[in-house]
């Protein structure tokens, strides 16, 4: 009998989850009757998902999403939210990572940027892109950091490397002059390359405002919003509705 050595070899060869598929296979009666081509197919397959689970695992673990379970088979359509059902499904196929654009989504608090935000990094992991989400304000306490102790140039490049880059509650707080020359060069690296995800309370109008450096403002928008898709999300705040539901 040559199962022990098999199993050795297919150890050393890094096949786990076909060891494993195949060991059951051996304990199946009914595995028996299968011709050995489908036999085989099992096998592939098993190791294939196990491997495609582990990718999907690992991309998720390095994304450091906000909500890890969010997903766009889950989005909430109801009518008083008012979204745009149309450019939805046409996010959901993950074509705008393909084609490098952006996706800006704006709303008042509590009504699901977020949620959105991380289901879009959650399908762009599922599709083997990389992912990294932050929230603006921790993200530029990193960048301030990165400064002092000369981190900051493998801080940029880490980002412009990230094929999709979720930046959540943009314009909470007034920038600094270093925070938008910041955000400028982030952008100018991602520009034309890879994704970027921006969820804001801010109107997209606003936010040459909010910027308040108008040659900045000119060169961040031009990065950010000409190539991209807009969602403009309505409602009531879904975490007041939640934490009444509960009390």
């Amino acid at each position: 009998m040559m199962t022990e050595p098999t199993i050795e070899k297919l150890r050393a060869l890094k096949l786990y989850a076909m060891t494993t598929a195949w060991i059951l296979q051996r304990t199946d009666p009914s595995m028996s009757e299968l011709p050995f081509d489908e036999r085989l197919a099992l096998l592939v397959e098993a190791e294939a998902l196990s491997r495609e689970n582990t990718r999907l695992a690992k991309l998720m673990r390095e994304a450091k999403l906000r909500i890890p379970n969010a997903c766009m088979e889950d989005m909430d359509y109801a009518p008083r939210r008012q979204l745009d059902k149309a450019l939805l499904r046409q996010l959901a196929t993950g074509r705008w990572i393909a084609d490098r654009q952006n996706v800006l989504i704006t709303g008042m608090t509590g009504v699901g940027k977020s949620y959105l935000g991380c289901a879009l990094g959650q399908l762009a992991c599922r599709l083997g892109f990389r992912v990294l989400y932050r929230r603006v304000p921790r993200l530029f306490e990193e960048l301030a950091i990165a400064h002092v102790d000369g981190s900051y140039v493998r801080l940029l490049a880490r980002l412009a490397k990230t094929d999709v880059l979720i930046l959540d509650d943009w314009g909470l707080a007034p920038m600094t002059d270093q925070q938008r020359r910041d955000i400028l060069e982030i952008l100018e690296d991602r520009h034309g390359s890879r994704s970027t995800i921006v969820t804001s309370q801010l109107p997209v109008e606003n936010w040459h405002d909010y910027i308040a450096h108008p040659t900045i403002a000119d060169a961040v928008l031009d990065r950010l919003v000409h190539n991209a898709h807009k969602v403009s999300m309505k409602g009531p705040s879904r975490r007041k509705e939640n934490a009444q539901a509960h009390s």
